[in-house]
């Protein structure tokens, strides 16, 4: 059994897969707490299926949440209002799927969209910052929906070999966020990106086909997946072609 530690600069985190929560007053799937993030630690992390998640003012919290909510690239729910969505922006030139043009952007406007039930954000400057060093290396990317030359929502995640790990999304037109992902499931299916990982189960990921796996399950997906060659991220909106013959 490994009980949750406190991080030094240099510290490694505990393995998921030998975690066991056992103080009652501290919520599962917290396994570690740290002074600081920085990219190192985010990619040592997310190797282990590790990610940070914490509000401005806390110690930095690293969770692996048990189950674990996926979303089978080949398998997303469309519905008929997403399926015009994603008609209307194949066939309308002024409807652009970029990659990776405004990654900073992308998290700050997901930093300060509004949602139900929640009050303020996770995505404090300190994670931007921090995220904003693993796109420079090429890990962290951006999917970004531009109607009329304008960003108007889009998703941003990490990609580490065959997997890859959705942080946060946000929308300025109806369904925007959903033809982003929508995209980027048709683009990881063609290149062999099996799972998106979505961390944390709620009905909106439930509506677009996620699923609970148990963690163990999660883990051994991630030693499977993490050490193969990453794709190429240089595609656009003409990956929703996938979708013309989806009934």
């Amino acid at each position: 059994m490994t009980e949750i530690q406190w991080l030094r600069t240099n510290s490694p985190f505990p393995s998921p897969r030998d975690f066991v929560q056992d103080d009652p007053e501290l919520p599962d799937g917290l396994i570690a707490i740290s002074d600081s993030i920085n990219e190192n630690r985010l990619i040592a992390a997310y190797r282990q299926g590790i990610f940070p998640w914490y509000s401005k003012g806390q110690p930095v919290l690293w969770w692996c949440t048990s189950p674990r909510m996926v979303l089978e690239t080949s398998s997303i729910k469309i519905s008929n209002s997403l399926r015009k969505k994603i008609q209307q922006v194949q066939v309308n030139s002024e409807w652009e799927i970029k990659i990776d043009t405004s990654f900073q952007t992308m998290m700050e406007s997901c930093a300060n969209t509004q949602r139900k039930d929640q009050d303020g954000t996770w995505i404090t400057s300190e994670i931007i910052d921090s995220y904003v060093k693993l796109h420079h290396l090429g890990i962290a990317h951006s999917v970004e929906m531009w109607y009329q030359n304008e960003l108007v929502g889009g998703l941003y995640g990490i990609n580490l070999g065959k997997m890859m790990y959705g942080e946060s999304m946000f929308t300025r037109v109806t369904d925007a966020s959903k033809v982003a992902l929508t995209a980027l499931c048709a683009w990881c299916a063609s290149v062999g990106i099996q799972r998106i990982d979505c961390q944390q189960e709620t009905d909106h990921l439930g509506s677009l086909g996620a699923h609970p796996i148990p963690k163990k399950d999660f883990l051994d997906w991630i030693e499977s997946q993490i050490d193969l060659p990453a794709p190429p991220w240089n595609w656009n909106k003409s990956v929703l072609c996938a979708y013309n013959k989806v009934k």
